[in-house]
C-alpha cells in the first residue's frame, strides 16, 4: 500500500523529470503545480538528493546544437584488459558514458569533441585505439534522432505509448556570451528559493536576464529541457537494454517513430553501419528487471515486424557523467596527444 507521502514523492519525481519551470523562483512555480508549498518541495527534493535517487537538477543542453561533434563508439577488447582500456578511454573529457555490454564489441562509450577541435572525432578515436592497442572498433554516428529524453516512471516500467515528437535542433551558432552562460549554468542547481542568483552574479547579468536567456536557449533547441535526472539504479531500474535493429532503409522512419513512441524507450537513433556492424536503429529500454525490458522489446518486435534485432545489456558501468561544455579539459587532452 502506497502512503500519501510516497504518492507525493512519486509525483515530484515525475514532474521534476518532465521539467522545472525556468523562472527566478522555479521551485515555487513547480510547487504550485503540485499543490504543495515551496518549502515542502525543497525538503522532498533534498531527501531524494541525499538518497542519491536524483542525480542532479540542471539544464540539459543539446550536444549537437552547441556545435560539438559526438558519436557512439564500440571497441572489441580482450576480457582481461577491459578495465585497463576503459580507464584510458575515461580520461578523455568528452567521454560521458562507458559500459561493458554482452557482445564481441564489448566496450561501448559516447564521446564528443568541441567545435574547434584540432583532432576531430575520428582522429581522437583512432588515438584512443592506438593507446589501448585495440585493433577492432566501430564509430556509429547518429544520422537521425527519433527520441532523446530519459524519463523513468518510479512505479515501474511504463509499457504505454505517447505521441511522436520531432526533436528541435538549433538553427544558428551560439554567441560568445551565450557560450559563457552555458558554461556557467550546466551544473546542478542549488536547492534554494533563488537558485540562479549565484550564476547571474558570476556572469554579470540580472537574474531576470539570465532566466530570459535560458528560456530562449530552450525555445531555440540549444537546451533540451531543464530537469531532474534520476540515478537509474537507485530509482530501481537495474536493467537496461540497448536494443539494436536491422531495418530496411525504406522502413526506418516508420519503425523509428513506433519505437520512439514507447514510454519505456528513452533514446532512439538511426546510426551508421559498416563492415563490422549491420544494425542501424538503436533504442534504449530501461526496466526494473530483464524480464520487463524483454516484455517491452517483444511488444516492439510484434508491432514493427522487425525480426533481426539484438539486446545489448550493460553488465558493468565504467563511467556515467554529464558532459561539461566549453571547458579547457578538451584542449589540454588534445595538446598532450597531438604528435
Amino acid at each position: 500500500m502506497i502512503t500519501k507521502t510516497e504518492e507525493k514523492t512519486i509525483e515530484v519525481l515525475n514532474k521534476i523529470q518532465e521539467g522545472l519551470p525556468i523562472d527566478i523562483r522555479p521551485f515555487e512555480k513547480l510547487a504550485e503545480n503540485l499543490s504543495i508549498t515551496e518549502d515542502e518541495l525543497l525538503s522532498i527534493l533534498q531527501d531524494l538528493k541525499e538518497k542519491k535517487i536524483i542525480r542532479q537538477i540542471s539544464p540539459i543542453y543539446d550536444t549537437k546544437s552547441l556545435g560539438y561533434d559526438s558519436s557512439l563508439v564500440a571497441f572489441s577488447v580482450d576480457k582481461d584488459r577491459l578495465l585497463q582500456v576503459a580507464n584510458i578511454i575515461n580520461q578523455h573529457p568528452g567521454v560521458s558514458h562507458n559500459y561493458e555490454r554482452n557482445n564481441e564489441f564489448n566496450l561501448w562509450f559516447t564521446i564528443a569533441v568541441p567545435p574547434d577541435s584540432k583532432l576531430g572525432l575520428e582522429k581522437t578515436v583512432e588515438i584512443l585505439a592506438e593507446k589501448t592497442k585495440v585493433k577492432k572498433f566501430v564509430i556509429l554516428r547518429t544520422l537521425k534522432f527519433f527520441k532523446i529524453g530519459v524519463k523513468l516512471n518510479p512505479k515501474g516500467t511504463d509499457t504505454s505509448k505517447e505521441s511522436y515528437k520531432e526533436k528541435i535542433t538549433a538553427k544558428r551558432k551560439l554567441t560568445q556570451r551565450e557560450k559563457l552562460i552555458v558554461k556557467e549554468t550546466q551544473f546542478d542547481i542549488p536547492l534554494e528559493r533563488y537558485p540562479f542568483k549565484h550564476y547571474a552574479q558570476k556572469i554579470g547579468i540580472t537574474q531576470q536576464e539570465l532566466v530570459n536567456k535560458l528560456n530562449q536557449l530552450k525555445e531555440e533547441g540549444f537546451m533540451r529541457r531543464f530537469a531532474g535526472i534520476l540515478n537509474h539504479r537507485r530509482a530501481g531500474f537495474k536493467a537496461n537494454g540497448m536494443v539494436v535493429w536491422k531495418v530496411p532503409e525504406e522502413k526506418v522512419d516508420e519503425v523509428g517513430k513506433i519505437l520512439a513512441s514507447y514510454k519505456a524507450v528513452t533514446h532512439c537513433y538511426l546510426r551508421t553501419t559498416n563492415q563490422y556492424w549491420k544494425y542501424n536503429l538503436f533504442s534504449m529500454v530501461h526496466g526494473k528487471t530483464k524480464q520487463e525490458v524483454e516484455n517491452v522489446v517483444r511488444s516492439m518486435k510484434e508491432e514493427t515486424n522487425v525480426d533481426d534485432f539484438y539486446i545489448l545489456y550493460s553488465t558493468k558501468e565504467f563511467k556515467k557523467v554529464r558532459l561539461k561544455y566549453f571547458t579547457e579539459d578538451y584542449y589540454q587532452w588534445e595538446e598532450e596527444h597531438i604528435q
